[in-house]
């Protein structure tokens, strides 16, 4: 649910939904409907109403066409983190940016929860904690920062079981801005089918509450495609040389199509390094990782599915479990 800010180099300012492109409501509870009807009606979220495919790279041609509205695809107006900014401003939440978490410490003659950020500074004490970022308990965190996770697992003991290693599945984003519409593509989404490279491809510029005055598309390269790339380059932050290097290999390989594709203004690539994740650590009955002695909950797509539909379930799931402790004091 995140949106970029890029900067072309005439001064032009450009906005890519580089993550999720939309969130669609297959077998919803009637809960997660209501709420997303009304970010609806709070002009929050929008269906995207696009015609949507599946191109052969070998054929070279499109597979089929998806009419619109087949399936509702909803996305954030005016950008996907229309909800997450919403939520931020919501009575009663203190939002703080630009921190991040680096420790969890349980206190028990306090009974209360102390947090550290990643420089050391003492943030307060807190009776409950929620957490959304799956590896505030995964040795992947380690791997990227150098520390320990922020929870330590035996702090949690009684739910311990459950955190497991989550795998992930990455993806590099390629973010490209056109002067002129890509009149070829009768399609404003589509997957790629026999490309090793690319997976998706989407027409950011055509959702709702977006600029039309350029065309902006961004394009997903494969799990095996970005595994390979990271697997020569690590976990740390990619250089500019590396994102360069794929930002052409993903271009080259969309070019590769047939389809008459002009060669864009901005052209800039970004590596989503856990895009997804590969199972879930509980069972979807669950929703989210509970120890009611210390007022842990733990949520996130990767509880229940790894879509935004999963993450909202699994927040309702954790908010709940909350709002029924509370309501018992």
């Amino acid at each position: 649910m995140s949106q970029r800010r890029e900067i072309a180099e005439d001064g032009r300012e450009l906005l890519f939904d580089h993550g999720a492109p939309y969130f669609s409501l297959n077998a919803s509870s009637s809960e997660v409907q209501s709420l997303v009807n009304d970010w609806e009606s709070r002009g929050l979220v929008a269906e995207w109403k696009a015609k949507f495919g599946s191109f052969d790279c070998g054929a070279k041609k499109f597979l089929k066409i998806e009419e619109k509205g087949v399936i509702k695809k909803y996305v954030g107006v005016p950008g996907m983190n229309s909800i997450c900014r919403a939520l931020c401003h919501e009575s009663g939440v203190e939002s703080r940016f630009g921190l991040g978490i680096g420790r969890l410490e349980w206190l028990d003659n306090d009974d209360s929860w102390s947090l550290m950020s990643l420089d050391g500074q003492e943030l307060g004490k807190f009776k409950g904690v929620v957490a959304s970022d799956k590896y505030v308990f995964s040795s992947r965190f380690t791997n990227v920062t150098g520390r320990p996770p922020p929870i330590d697992l035996n702090v949690v003991s009684d739910v311990a079981f459950k955190l497991k290693e989550i795998p992930v599945i990455s993806c590099f984003a390629l973010m490209l801005a056109f002067e002129q519409p890509l009149s070829s593509i009768p399609v404003k989404g589509f997957s790629f089918k026999n490309s090793e490279v690319l997976s998706w491809a989407y027409c950011d510029s055509s959702k709702p509450g977006r600029s039309t005055t350029t065309e902006c598309w961004v394009l997903y390269s494969t799990p095996e495609y970005a595994e390979r790339i990271i697997a020569q380059t690590g976990l740390q932050k990619p250089s500019s040389a590396v994102l360069t290097k794929v930002a052409e290999e993903l271009f080259q390989e969309f070019q590769g199509t047939g389809l008459d594709i002009s060669q864009p203004f901005f052209k800039k690539a970004h590596r989503w390094g856990s895009a997804f994740p590969a199972s879930s650590i509980i069972t979807r009955e669950e929703k989210c990782v509970w120890d009611s002695k210390k007022r842990l909950a733990i949520c996130g797509d990767f509880c229940v599915s790894p879509n935004v539909e999963g993450a909202i379930c699994s927040g309702i799931a954790a908010s709940s479990q909350f709002t029924e402790m509370l309501s018992s004091l």
